[in-house]
């Protein structure tokens, strides 16, 4: 009878799914006394085994895969396999990654096919990052353990692995849940995990680390270390069970998939990861395959080496303090230094500048956000687009373009994501497969993953700059005159309820950012954001951020409940980031009962369109209430509209001030106070225009001139058209970079 192959996957790197493996395939040895295989097929990590089972065959499955076409059998197999004296067999992965490049998938195909015909079992350490040498063994195997654990990010991880599985449309039965390292102390019970991962749990193997560490010292697995630790009958038990429901055999039954490999290279849309056609930007900014795929390879054995020595899933290498952070990089190349040390860079680092920039590398991935590094300290890019691992855009100058850096996988991805929303104690997983976040400097982040994102984890990062944008920038960029700015200033100051209007990536951030900063340093402000970015110059400022729910579905605070404290919090002006749902409605309250001065943004294209989105918001309330009702509050709540749109030629401009009249009918009545001209474009395709003035007074200036304030009524009159500009100057206001 032909014997079964068990397929181990991690949930995430790190879980002890090399070691699950080989102590399963031992355990069964105890219990059934039938000599089993390991098979080290996780070609990134390049040896764990070794360390493990205490072996270090001259022969990989490297070697095996490139064996001559023939039947698979014992004598063929013989010279491949390294017989331990405890009774199993063993295949070890390549200890070099340039080796691994070999890998030929047809003959490790024809391997799986034929091995069951020599071994009754066949435990294959496969990895976790789900590269095509493990779907291969996917194809060929009876049942899949995928192994996790407690730890929040471990368990999204693992969501990510299950759904790649079912997408290539593997019977669900086949899959088997393994909780390693389990605590009765941990707060996240087999229950909840099971919940979340909608699996059954098949087993759980308890936290033992005194004994794991002491036989991974010796290099003895812990079935044949300490056969009488809690832990080993743990492993007893899963062997035991499985034989109890015949799992092995009922398994076989099902109808297996094939090809799965090509149709995950055709899902991502090129060539998969790691392997030989990988086309990922290598040193220098090379595409030759070959060299590439040894960088990346000499890249992961440092990051693994650099995890290992320094701990570093134990290190806060999320500090905000830069000397801290300054003294854990300085420490943590060293460590680097060492380790390349002990490489053999003769053939890739064949200058101190490609060393450097290998460090650097290393360095951003473990300490940072990998390849996004050097895109984040650039002042000039404004925005990062990631598309897809190997496809990121870049905005320069208001002009999307795509960049020379990629990701090395997906994996990396959800490492840089997890770095990202974790120290915000947020989440993102199947169940929230989407979410906002900001980094250290303010610069907003959005994500999202499969199985919403079809092509791979998407980001999207809109970046803060590094010195705070205040109005004599905006002047000099050509978004207002001085003369607006002032204006603007006296709005502020008299405490007009103020709405800045505009599409996505029109500014309307750094615009209200700015308005903020008139606000007067005695007065108690209060700003509430979904992800807090204003960056206010007063002292005297509470910063309130929403929460989305935890991975129980609870605990979610919302824009609205923040609204609704800060009602209670004695505030002299509130500032809202952004009216997206029923908040819009509080936030009128708000302005209505005392609280004038209150600021806040709304996505439309123009003022008319900003009074539309807003009764819409105000409905999504769901308080039912009378359309004439709702615009009353509006035209009684809103007193300016601030319009800021995004121009053709990439330059974030105020295109219109308007003042809120009131209602005449059932219309709420708007007046434009300054508009913004278009007149044409120069010989650099830059926009042409000046501000100017409609020649109406809005009512609100006598009461700002009653506070003491002077307005010029002359600010307000028509000016009669400037001339056009001469060929080739600049004209005028036009502005040569955005905003």
């Amino acid at each position: 009878m032909a014997g079964h192959i068990i397929a181990v996957v991690g949930g995430k790197g790190g879980v002890g799914k090399s070691v699950f493996a080989a102590n399963l395939a031992i355990a069964y040895l105890q219990e059934s006394k039938q000599r089993p295989l390991i098979v080290d097929l996780d070609l990134n990590s390049l040896g764990d085994q070794n360390i493990i089972l205490g072996q270090n065959p001259p022969k990989n499955i490297v070697d095996v895969s490139r064996m001559p076409p023939g039947p698979v059998d014992a004598k063929s197999l013989g010279p491949f396999l390294a017989n331990a004296p405890a009774g199993y067999s063993y295949i070890a992965a390549p200890r070099d990654s340039i080796v691994a490049r070999d890998l030929d998938m047809d003959g490790l195909g024809r391997f799986l096919k034929g091995v069951t015909n020599v071994f009754n079992l066949t435990v294959v350490d496969c990895g976790s990052a789900m590269e095509p040498w493990a779907l291969k063994t996917l194809e060929y195997a009876t049942a899949i353990f995928v192994v996790t654990n407690g730890d929040v990010i471990v368990i999204n991880q693992t969501k990510r692995v299950l759904a790649k599985i079912q997408e290539l449309l593997f019977p669900p039965e086949m899959v088997q849940v393994i909780i390693n390292r389990y605590s009765p102390s941990n707060v996240i019970t087999p229950q909840i995990i099971q919940k979340n991962l909608n699996r059954a749990v098949f087993a759980a193997i308890p936290e033992d680390a005194a004994t794991c560490d002491g036989s991974l010292t010796k290099s003895v697995p812990i079935c044949l270390a300490a056969p009488n630790a809690p832990v080993v009958r743990a492993y007893h038990d899963v062997v035991r069970k499985m034989q109890q429901v015949n799992l092995l055999e009922t398994l076989a039954r099902l109808k297996k998939p094939t090809g799965v490999v090509a149709k995950a290279e055709a899902a991502s849309a090129g060539p998969s990861h790691g392997g030989a056609g990988a086309k990922d930007a290598g040193p220098g900014g090379r595409s030759k395959e070959a060299p590439m795929d040894a960088w990346t390879a000499m890249k992961l054995r440092i990051h693994k080496a650099l995890v290992e020595q320094m701990d570093l899933k134990k290190t806060n290498t999320d500090t905000s303090d830069p000397k801290q952070k300054a003294i854990l990089r300085e420490k943590t190349n060293k460590v680097i230094l060492d380790i390349l040390a002990n490489e053999d860079t003769s053939s890739l680092l064949t200058t101190r500048e490609l060393k450097q920039q290998i460090i650097n590398e290393v360095l951003d991935e473990a300490l940072g956000l990998g390849p996004l590094e050097d895109l984040l300290k650039d002042d000039n890019v404004t925005e990062i687009m990631v598309n897809a691992r190997d496809q990121i855009y870049i905005e320069k100058a208001g002009k999307p373009m795509l960049s020379k850096v990629n990701f090395s996988s997906e994996q990396q991805m959800m490492n840089v994501i997890e770095r990202i929303v974790t120290p915000l104690g947020r989440r993102v997983d199947e169940k929230t497969p989407y979410v906002d976040a900001r980094l250290a400097d303010g610069s907003r982040v959005h994500v999202i993953i499969p199985p919403l994102a079809l092509r791979g984890p998407t980001i999207t990062i809109r970046k803060f700059p590094k010195k705070r944008i205040g109005v004599a920038d905006l002047i000099k960029f050509g978004s207002m005159t001085e003369e607006i700015a002032d204006f603007l200033r006296c709005c502020v100051e008299a405490k007009l309820n103020i709405v800045v209007s505009g599409g996505t990536g029109s500014g309307k951030t750094t615009l209200l950012n700015v308005l903020s900063g008139f606000i007067p340093a005695s007065e108690r402000i209060i700003t509430v954001e979904d992800a807090a970015e204003l960056q206010l110059v007063q002292e005297h400022v509470v910063r309130l951020e929403s929460r989305p729910k935890n991975i129980e579905g609870e605990g979610e605070v919302s824009i609205r409940d923040l609204l609704k404290c800060c009602l209670r919090m004695r505030p002299d002006r509130i500032v809202v980031g952004e009216c997206r749902d029923g908040s819009a409605l509080d936030m009128l309250q708000a302005m209505n009962t005392g609280h004038s001065g209150s600021l806040t943004t709304v996505h439309s294209n123009n003022p008319r369109e900003s009074i539309g989105r807003l009764e819409t918001l105000v409905m999504m309330a769901g308080l039912s209430l009378p359309s004439r009702a709702i615009k009353e509050s509006i035209a009684s709540a809103v007193g300016l509209i601030i319009q800021q749109s995004r121009l053709n030629d990439g330059t974030r401009r105020v295109t219109h001030i308007t003042e809120v009249v009131g209602m005449q009918g059932e219309v709420i009545s708007l007046q434009d106070i300054f508009i913004f001209k278009q007149e044409g474009l120069d010989k650099k395709r830059q926009i042409i225009g000046h501000f100017e003035p409609t020649g109406f007074v809005p009512k609100f200036v006598e009461e700002m001139e009653a506070k003491g304030m002077r307005v010029s009524r002359d600010l307000f009159k028509s000016k009669p058209t400037p001339p056009p500009p001469k060929a080739g100057s600049p004209g005028g206001s036009s502005g040569g970079k955005a905003a």
